[in-house]
């Protein structure tokens, strides 16, 4: 496990998500970075860590209290706001578009390997941390460094699903045709499931 990328707009992403994000909100982006990173390096690929650790940070912050009222999909809502954070910065529109993308596509499966590294890393980080996904590529040694540093806390994963629920519940239809509506389907017996053959029969029967 290395060290975080050290610069001035880091330490302000680190900052901006302490101040916006729970702590388990904030210790999963952590560890998604960390997973990420370490994964592109196992694969050899050449990514721009500052990138991916923007990307990282600020993946998740459109499922925070700020955006409730939001009716765009959160990842777009997370996209946005690093783009805006971004451009305050200086950093040029070439590398905003990465981070969009990784942010914007991180629930995405089956596209984001097919772009930037930093693209591919943060889905591949994401999946990591969330299900496990892909995690025996990392070593051991540097698992437990990671956990040690951004621990998951005994109850990540109901913390998940109500951290989910309670963002996503007013705009139930920004979940159709992602995962996301497990996370509704689950806390509401009620939720009904968009579907697209239904759809497709209605308007062509």
């Amino acid at each position: 496990m290395n060290a975080l990328p050290d610069s001035r707009i880091a330490r302000e992403i680190t900052e901006y998500v302490r101040d916006t994000a729970g702590d388990m909100l904030f210790h999963h982006s952590a560890r998604v970075y960390w997973w990420g990173a370490l994964l592109g390096r196992q694969l050899g690929l050449a990514f721009d860590p500052e990138l991916l650790y923007a990307a990282a940070m600020f993946h998740d912050i459109g499922i925070t209290p700020h955006y409730h009222g939001s009716r765009q999909r959160f990842e777009v809502d997370g996209a946005n706001a690093a783009r805006d954070f971004l451009r305050g910065h200086g950093i040029g529109e070439q590398d905003i578009d990465k981070v969009w993308l990784a942010i914007a596509l991180h629930t995405t499966p089956g596209i984001p390997e097919h772009l930037y590294p930093e693209v591919r890393l943060v889905q591949a980080g994401a999946g990591m941390d969330m299900v496990g996904r892909g995690i025996d590529a990392i070593p051991a040694a540097a698992r437990d460094a990671v956990l040690a540093a951004h621990p998951r806390g005994r109850d990540f994963a109901h913390q998940v699903i109500d951290t989910f629920y309670e963002g996503l519940k007013h705009r139930p239809e920004t979940t159709f045709g992602t995962f996301n509506d497990d996370f509704l389907a689950f806390r509401d017996p009620a939720f009904q499931r968009g579907n697209l053959c239904s759809l497709l029969l209605a308007a062509h029967p």
